[in-house]
Protein backbone atom coordinates (compact mmCIF):
# COMPACT_ATOMS: atom_id res chain seq x y z
CA UNK A 1 0.00 0.00 0.00
CA UNK A 2 1.59 3.47 -1.39
CA UNK A 3 1.69 6.24 1.46
CA UNK A 4 1.05 9.78 1.02
CA UNK A 5 4.11 12.01 2.09
CA UNK A 6 3.18 15.78 2.30
CA UNK A 7 5.31 18.32 1.84
CA UNK A 8 4.39 22.26 3.07
CA UNK A 9 5.33 25.66 1.32
CA UNK A 10 6.94 28.54 2.40
CA UNK A 11 6.94 29.74 5.53
CA UNK A 12 4.70 26.36 6.93
CA UNK A 13 5.41 22.84 8.64
CA UNK A 14 4.06 19.27 8.92
CA UNK A 15 1.54 21.84 11.01
CA UNK A 16 -0.48 22.86 8.39
CA UNK A 17 -1.07 19.62 7.84
CA UNK A 18 -3.18 18.92 11.56
CA UNK A 19 -6.76 18.61 9.80
CA UNK A 20 -5.95 16.77 6.59
CA UNK A 21 -4.19 13.56 8.25
CA UNK A 22 -7.17 12.58 10.20
CA UNK A 23 -9.39 13.36 7.07
CA UNK A 24 -6.71 10.61 5.05
CA UNK A 25 -6.72 7.75 8.05
CA UNK A 26 -10.28 8.10 8.39
CA UNK A 27 -10.54 7.03 4.43
CA UNK A 28 -7.47 4.38 4.88
CA UNK A 29 -5.19 6.33 3.42
CA UNK A 30 -2.04 6.51 5.07
CA UNK A 31 -0.24 9.90 5.08
CA UNK A 32 2.70 11.52 7.02
CA UNK A 33 3.95 15.06 7.16
CA UNK A 34 7.30 16.34 7.39
CA UNK A 35 8.92 19.89 8.31
CA UNK A 36 11.32 20.69 5.81
CA UNK A 37 14.93 22.19 7.12
CA UNK A 38 15.84 25.76 7.54
CA UNK A 39 12.75 26.83 9.64
CA UNK A 40 14.40 28.50 12.22
CA UNK A 41 16.20 30.88 9.38
CA UNK A 42 19.44 28.55 8.98
CA UNK A 43 20.85 27.90 5.71
CA UNK A 44 19.79 25.08 3.85
CA UNK A 45 19.59 23.87 0.56
CA UNK A 46 17.11 22.42 -2.39
CA UNK A 47 19.22 19.04 -2.03
CA UNK A 48 18.77 19.63 1.34
CA UNK A 49 14.59 19.41 0.99
CA UNK A 50 15.40 16.27 -1.47
CA UNK A 51 17.24 14.46 1.31
CA UNK A 52 14.99 14.75 3.53
CA UNK A 53 11.72 13.59 1.57
CA UNK A 54 14.23 10.52 0.51
CA UNK A 55 14.81 10.06 4.27
CA UNK A 56 11.14 10.08 4.93
CA UNK A 57 9.48 8.29 1.90
CA UNK A 58 9.08 4.33 1.62
CA UNK A 59 9.54 2.78 -1.38
CA UNK A 60 6.16 3.53 -3.43
CA UNK A 61 5.02 6.57 -1.73
CA UNK A 62 2.99 9.38 -3.33
CA UNK A 63 4.43 12.95 -2.69
CA UNK A 64 1.95 15.81 -2.40
CA UNK A 65 3.71 18.98 -2.78
CA UNK A 66 2.10 22.51 -1.84
CA UNK A 67 3.07 25.54 -3.39
CA UNK A 68 6.50 25.57 -3.12
CA UNK A 69 6.31 22.38 -2.06
CA UNK A 70 6.10 21.42 -5.89
CA UNK A 71 9.84 22.54 -6.09
CA UNK A 72 11.07 20.19 -3.28
CA UNK A 73 8.81 17.25 -4.17
CA UNK A 74 10.47 17.33 -7.84
CA UNK A 75 14.25 17.81 -6.49
CA UNK A 76 13.14 14.47 -4.36
CA UNK A 77 11.95 12.63 -7.68
CA UNK A 78 15.30 13.81 -9.91
CA UNK A 79 17.41 12.15 -6.93
CA UNK A 80 15.56 9.06 -7.14
CA UNK A 81 12.49 8.68 -9.16
CA UNK A 82 11.82 4.86 -8.47
CA UNK A 83 11.24 5.69 -5.13
CA UNK A 84 8.00 7.00 -5.89
CA UNK A 85 4.62 6.29 -7.32
CA UNK A 86 3.92 9.68 -8.44
CA UNK A 87 3.44 13.72 -7.68
CA UNK A 88 0.83 15.76 -6.79
CA UNK A 89 0.93 19.45 -7.03
CA UNK A 90 -1.38 21.20 -4.89
CA UNK A 91 -2.06 25.01 -5.84
CA UNK A 92 2.17 24.61 -6.41
CA UNK A 93 4.99 25.55 -8.93
CA UNK A 94 5.81 23.14 -11.38
CA UNK A 95 9.21 23.41 -12.29
CA UNK A 96 10.63 24.57 -15.78
CA UNK A 97 13.61 23.66 -17.14
CA UNK A 98 16.46 26.32 -15.96
CA UNK A 99 13.77 28.05 -14.02
CA UNK A 100 14.02 28.61 -10.34
CA UNK A 101 11.27 29.19 -7.97
CA UNK A 102 12.06 32.91 -7.80
CA UNK A 103 12.09 32.66 -11.54
CA UNK A 104 8.81 31.09 -11.59
CA UNK A 105 7.23 33.67 -9.24
CA UNK A 106 8.43 36.65 -11.13
CA UNK A 107 7.03 35.48 -14.40
CA UNK A 108 3.39 35.23 -12.59
CA UNK A 109 0.76 37.70 -14.37
CA UNK A 110 0.88 38.85 -10.89
CA UNK A 111 2.73 38.08 -7.26
CA UNK A 112 0.22 38.79 -4.51
CA UNK A 113 2.47 37.32 -1.69
CA UNK A 114 4.81 39.74 -2.48
CA UNK A 115 3.50 42.88 -0.04
CA UNK A 116 3.64 40.39 2.63
CA UNK A 117 7.32 39.70 2.51
CA UNK A 118 9.72 40.83 4.53
CA UNK A 119 13.31 40.29 4.03
CA UNK A 120 15.64 39.63 6.61
CA UNK A 121 18.76 41.91 6.88
CA UNK A 122 21.05 39.40 5.49
CA UNK A 123 18.88 38.59 2.45
CA UNK A 124 19.34 34.76 3.34
CA UNK A 125 15.81 34.63 4.73
CA UNK A 126 12.35 35.82 4.57
CA UNK A 127 8.95 35.93 6.90
CA UNK A 128 5.48 36.78 5.98
CA UNK A 129 3.77 39.90 8.09
CA UNK A 130 1.36 38.44 10.39
CA UNK A 131 -1.31 41.13 9.53
CA UNK A 132 -1.37 39.66 6.00
CA UNK A 133 -1.04 36.50 6.24
CA UNK A 134 -4.58 35.61 6.94
CA UNK A 135 -5.75 37.44 3.40
CA UNK A 136 -2.81 35.70 1.26
CA UNK A 137 -2.84 32.14 2.66
CA UNK A 138 -5.90 31.51 4.80
CA UNK A 139 -8.81 33.95 3.30
CA UNK A 140 -11.30 30.94 3.04
CA UNK A 141 -10.37 29.95 6.55
CA UNK A 142 -12.69 30.53 9.90
CA UNK A 143 -11.12 33.67 11.56
CA UNK A 144 -9.79 31.57 14.53
CA UNK A 145 -8.01 28.90 12.19
CA UNK A 146 -6.59 31.62 10.48
CA UNK A 147 -5.31 33.30 13.69
CA UNK A 148 -4.29 29.68 14.90
CA UNK A 149 -2.32 29.29 11.56
CA UNK A 150 -0.58 32.99 10.99
CA UNK A 151 1.20 32.17 14.60
CA UNK A 152 2.71 29.05 13.43
CA UNK A 153 4.29 30.73 10.16
CA UNK A 154 8.15 30.83 10.23
CA UNK A 155 11.31 32.07 8.41
CA UNK A 156 11.65 30.77 4.71
CA UNK A 157 15.24 30.13 3.69
CA UNK A 158 15.84 32.04 0.23
CA UNK A 159 18.39 29.65 -1.39
CA UNK A 160 16.00 26.55 -2.20
CA UNK A 161 13.84 29.27 -3.79
CA UNK A 162 16.76 30.77 -5.71
CA UNK A 163 17.89 27.30 -7.30
CA UNK A 164 16.99 26.45 -10.32
CA UNK A 165 15.89 23.14 -11.83
CA UNK A 166 16.31 21.05 -14.95
CA UNK A 167 13.49 17.99 -14.10
CA UNK A 168 14.11 14.81 -16.72
CA UNK A 169 13.54 11.96 -14.23
CA UNK A 170 10.34 13.31 -12.67
CA UNK A 171 8.55 13.75 -15.43
CA UNK A 172 8.35 10.18 -16.33
CA UNK A 173 6.36 9.87 -13.37
CA UNK A 174 2.33 10.17 -13.01
CA UNK A 175 1.83 13.90 -12.27
CA UNK A 176 -1.29 15.83 -11.21
CA UNK A 177 -2.27 19.15 -10.81
CA UNK A 178 -4.55 20.50 -8.34
CA UNK A 179 -5.76 23.75 -9.09
CA UNK A 180 -7.27 25.99 -6.06
CA UNK A 181 -9.84 28.11 -7.93
CA UNK A 182 -10.03 31.18 -5.45
CA UNK A 183 -5.92 31.64 -4.48
CA UNK A 184 -4.41 34.44 -3.21
CA UNK A 185 -1.02 33.57 -3.24
CA UNK A 186 -0.35 32.02 -6.72
CA UNK A 187 -2.96 33.21 -9.37
CA UNK A 188 -5.40 30.69 -10.54
CA UNK A 189 -4.62 31.79 -14.19
CA UNK A 190 -1.12 31.32 -13.75
CA UNK A 191 -1.72 27.49 -11.88
CA UNK A 192 -3.83 26.81 -14.73
CA UNK A 193 -0.78 27.89 -17.18
CA UNK A 194 1.33 25.36 -15.30
CA UNK A 195 -1.30 22.57 -15.18
CA UNK A 196 -1.38 23.11 -18.48
CA UNK A 197 1.58 20.87 -18.87
CA UNK A 198 -0.13 17.99 -17.91
CA UNK A 199 -2.33 15.58 -19.59
CA UNK A 200 -5.70 16.50 -19.78
CA UNK A 201 -6.80 14.33 -17.34
CA UNK A 202 -4.01 15.00 -15.00
CA UNK A 203 -5.87 18.41 -14.28
CA UNK A 204 -8.08 18.84 -10.97
CA UNK A 205 -9.53 21.88 -8.90
CA UNK A 206 -10.91 22.46 -5.77
CA UNK A 207 -13.03 26.05 -4.95
CA UNK A 208 -10.83 26.82 -2.32
CA UNK A 209 -8.28 29.54 -1.30
CA UNK A 210 -4.42 28.41 -1.11
CA UNK A 211 -4.69 25.83 1.92
CA UNK A 212 -7.45 23.59 1.44
CA UNK A 213 -6.27 21.09 3.81
CA UNK A 214 -7.33 24.02 6.24
CA UNK A 215 -10.48 25.37 4.88
CA UNK A 216 -12.22 22.11 3.22
CA UNK A 217 -10.04 19.05 4.22
CA UNK A 218 -12.48 16.69 3.43
CA UNK A 219 -12.66 17.40 0.30
CA UNK A 220 -9.22 17.68 -0.01
CA UNK A 221 -8.86 14.34 0.98
CA UNK A 222 -11.71 12.74 -1.18
CA UNK A 223 -9.77 14.42 -3.95
CA UNK A 224 -6.35 13.19 -3.23
CA UNK A 225 -7.89 9.30 -2.06
CA UNK A 226 -8.93 9.38 -5.90
CA UNK A 227 -5.97 10.37 -7.24
CA UNK A 228 -3.93 8.20 -5.20
CA UNK A 229 -6.07 5.08 -6.28
CA UNK A 230 -5.51 6.22 -10.63
CA UNK A 231 -1.68 6.74 -9.37
CA UNK A 232 -1.99 3.10 -8.07
CA UNK A 233 -4.42 1.46 -11.32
Amino acid sequence: MSDLLLIHGTCHGAWCFDRLLPELAARGIPATAIDLSGRDGSPTSLDDYARAILAAARPGTILVGHSAGGYAITAAAEVEPGRFKGLIYLCAYLPEAGQSLADMRRAGPSQPLLPAIRMAEDKQSFTIDPARAPAAFYQDCPPDRAAWATAQLCPQPVLPQQTPLWPKAAETLPRHYIVCETDQTIPPDYQRQMAARLPEGCRHALPSGHSPFLSMPDRLADLLAELRQTILA
